[in-house]
């Protein structure tokens, strides 16, 4: 899928869970797998074999819980969870995933380490696509509960080139508890040419009501069946409009993202010109009025798609975002994981 730049605007108190979840293809493995991430091109699978469980955060080490018999492994393994598409899931669902980030980020931030849920659990992390945030916030996160990460480069796996993708995911799943992939394409996913983050607003917007509005220059509207999908859930106010200014006014959060991304860079000079009138500067931020957060998804080409000013000010969350997605995908591991 070819990702494109935009600017969007999001008028709804939920935007301030935003912390990059995005939707993932089920192409990776037909096996279990859970995505996360800028995430219409990162995928994780869990292999767990734990038993479903809810509960507030314990601060007990992993070695004091009860061990779970085979039976209740067997069990586990016929409803292994995967987090593949924001949609795949209901609103209380993801609430729930949210509401254990933010107690997961706490419980972190508190100093407290003896909360290690991770212990003794493996997950490979397949890219095929380079991503500095990826690797670390997952890296970090899995780590910082417990578990163990291993990094699989594009050259030590070739996925669908060396070795075929299913056999790839067999032999993982064999040796690991959970598969993250970072990849540059998802068939079954999205047709025409749409942004990922656009893909994962308007997802989320059929799950968790709120009012979204893209602005992009005429020729890169996003694609059309996600957009329906989105209005066809009928909780969403939806807007696409070619017109960034008035896409902002009174908006609670405007989002902009690369006008080139990954795979584009050929396009570079071409989508510069086609986005003339799209940066976000700080007489757009005005227009959207002083309580409207800035937020990026990160790398940002500062003073292209974003001046210098609006993502140092005080009301940007950028750095703030890209912390909260190590916790976002702790929690949502922790959900698949059944822990």
């Amino acid at each position: 899928m070819a990702a494109i730049s935009f600017n969007c605007s999001v008028r709804s108190d939920t935007a301030s869970f935003s912390s990059s979840l995005s939707p993932l293809s089920r192409q990776l493995l037909r096996r279990p797998l859970l995505s996360h991430g800028r995430f219409s091109d990162i995928s994780i699978s869990s292999h767990a074999v734990f038993p479903s469980l809810r509960r507030r955060i314990s601060c007990q080490s992993s070695s004091a819980a009860p061990s779970v018999s085979s039976a209740v492994n067997g069990k586990a393994k016929e409803n292994m969870k995967d987090f593949l598409h924001i949609s795949d899931f209901d609103k209380t669902t993801i609430l729930k995933i949210l509401d254990r980030a933010v107690e997961v980020k706490a419980l972190l931030k508190s100093g407290e380490r003896t909360f290690l849920p991770f212990k003794g659990k493996t997950m490979a992390m397949i890219f095929t696509k380079p991503s500095m945030r990826t690797r670390v916030s997952f890296e970090t996160g899995f780590f910082s509960l417990g578990g163990h990460a291993i990094y699989l480069g594009p050259d030590d796996i070739q996925m669908g080139k060396r070795e075929e993708t299913r056999d790839v995911a067999r032999v993982l799943s064999g040796y690991n508890d959970i598969i993250m992939a970072r990849v540059f394409a998802h068939q079954v996913v999205y047709v025409g040419d749409g942004n990922n983050i656009v893909h994962s607003w308007l997802l989320m917007a059929s799950v968790i009501p709120f009012h979204f509005v893209c602005a992009c220059p005429k020729g890169f509207e996003p694609d059309q069946k996600t957009v329906d999908k989105a209005r066809s859930a009928g909780i969403s106010k939806i807007e696409i409009t070619n017109d960034p200014r008035e896409a902002v006014r009174g908006a609670d959060v405007v989002y902009s993202d690369v006008w080139a991304s990954m795979g584009q860079k050929e396009e570079a000079a071409y989508r510069r010109q086609a986005f003339q009138g799209f940066q976000v500067d700080e007489a757009l931020m005005e227009i959207a009025g002083p309580k409207a957060y800035f937020m990026h998804c990160l790398p940002a080409e500062r003073g292209v798609e974003v001046t210098d000013g609006v993502i140092e000010a005080r009301n940007s969350i950028v750095f703030p975002q890209a912390e909260n997605r190590m916790h976002a995908q702790n929690a949502i591991m922790l959900h698949v994981l059944g822990l």
